[in-house]
């Protein structure tokens, strides 16, 4: 499967790294094929400057080693998302084909959509659990 990571979810795992979205991560890294929007990455960034700097460095040793497709926002498309600066990371999520939006994002998990499929990390670490 074809598995983006939202921002809320790096940043959770930088934080807390034993934490229910850092185990999601890892294990969708590890058996799943991981996306990351350019929009996702810059906003990465940001939050950890303005928020907290000393784990920018975390940051990119975690962007250098984990495997993952870089996808680029896409502007155009109706609204299907409140959250106006969200609509261009799902957007390339569905242009990029993915099948699951891994988020702890309220404006992406109360979208009624088929594909991609939205999913907390606790979501989706109880459906790989499954046989």
């Amino acid at each position: 499967m074809r598995i983006l990571i939202d921002t809320n979810v790096l940043i959770s795992a930088l934080l807390f790294p034993k934490s229910t979205p850092a185990r999601a991560l890892f294990l969708a890294a590890q058996r799943h094929q991981l996306v990351l929007c350019d929009r996702n990455v810059a906003e990465l960034r940001e939050v950890l400057n303005r928020k907290a700097p000393q784990l920018l460095s975390d940051a990119e040793v975690l962007l250098a080693e984990l495997s993952y497709e870089l996808i680029p926002a896409v502007e155009h498309a109706e609204k299907l998302i409140r959250d106006a600066k969200d609509q261009p990371i799902l957007n390339a999520a569905i242009v990029a084909d993915v099948d699951i939006i891994l988020t702890g994002d309220k404006d992406f998990l109360s979208l009624d959509l088929e594909r991609p499929q939205c999913l907390t990390a606790a979501q989706f670490l109880s459906e790989e659990a499954e046989p």
